[in-house]
């Protein structure tokens, strides 16, 4: 199933929400299943570590809160766990939001 887009049902298509939503950019409380986690240039180790904690493709996650000043670090639940990650972390994790009428 490699190269194979799964999209789970009830969510958003990635056109109608536009392409490389990232998770720091999802609003509070909004259902969303990780599409994909990446690496910056200066942390290749990132991605690897996202997917060790749990940001795997397929998996429900919800922003639950972020800090102030700025929004940095934001909570996020992740299938039953809760982290706090950095909004550059964050930025590393494409997600598909899923639409409110489907996530109640």
């Amino acid at each position: 199933m490699e190269g194979t887009d799964i999209v789970p049902s009830g969510a958003v298509s990635s056109q109608s929400v536009g392409t490389g939503t990232t998770l720091d950019a999802v609003p509070l409380s909004r259902p969303f299943f990780v599409e994909c986690v990446s690496s910056p240039e200066a942390a290749p180790e990132w991605g690897q570590w996202l997917e060790e904690i749990g940001f795997i493709p397929g998996e429900r996650g919800m922003v639950m809160a972020r800090g102030i000043p700025g929004g940095d670090p934001c909570v996020i639940r992740i299938g039953l766990s809760t982290f706090a990650l950095r909004r550059a972390e964050a930025a590393c994790v494409s997600v598909i939001p899923l639409d409110e009428k489907s996530s109640q």
